[in-house]
């Protein structure tokens, strides 16, 4: 394979451009998400090599950029949903609300798919990365994104169908 013209070009280019993706990518995100997008840009450029233009870097650049907003647009979701999660699971100064809101929540996703539920808690609850929980499923990162997003609707729809049960009618009901 070594032989191969097309794969001599890639390692060239790699060889000559890894270093300045690597550095573009931890100036922007740190050295552990650094290594993920450099990995994965480098991916792209082999799946569509035969559309990378000379010179390869500022290409290469636009790709880890995309790449770089993409995972931060994920992390910023993930945080959103944990978060989300996290509340309905901490106490708060309302207990009955939030124990009442919390068991609509796990009521409804009781009562979605079996699938919809591991998609769910694999983002929400595992806290894994889109991309992390595809692989894990054996989806697509742009297939399980769709599939998230739908049992995220189809969970808002469920807990809308049994909304949880406010606190405040039981205390009124044992002061009469």
């Amino acid at each position: 394979m070594a032989d191969d013209p097309r794969e001599r070009r890639f390692t060239a280019m790699y060889d000559a451009c890894r270093q300045r993706v690597w550095a573009y990518a931890t100036a922007r995100a740190g050295r552990q998400v650094a290594d993920e997008i450099v990995s994965e840009t480098f991916a792209v450029a082999w799946r569509r090599f035969d559309d990378v233009p000379d010179p390869a870097l500022p290409w290469l650049l636009g790709v880890t950029r995309n790449l770089l907003l993409a995972d931060h647009r994920a992390r910023t979701r993930r945080e959103a949903s944990t978060a989300e999660l996290r509340r309905w699971a901490e106490p708060e100064a309302d207990v009955a609300d939030r124990v009442a809101e919390r068991l609509a929540v796990l009521r409804a996703l009781a009562t979605l798919p079996e699938d919809d539920r591991e998609i769910l808690l694999l983002v929400a609850w595992q806290g894994l990365a889109p991309r992390d929980a595809a692989r894990v499923v054996g989806a697509s990162p742009a297939a399980f994104r769709v599939r998230l997003h739908r049992a995220r609707k189809r969970l808002a729809r469920a807990v809308e169908a049994d909304p949880p049960a406010p606190a405040i009618p039981i205390l009124k009901e044992k002061l009469s």
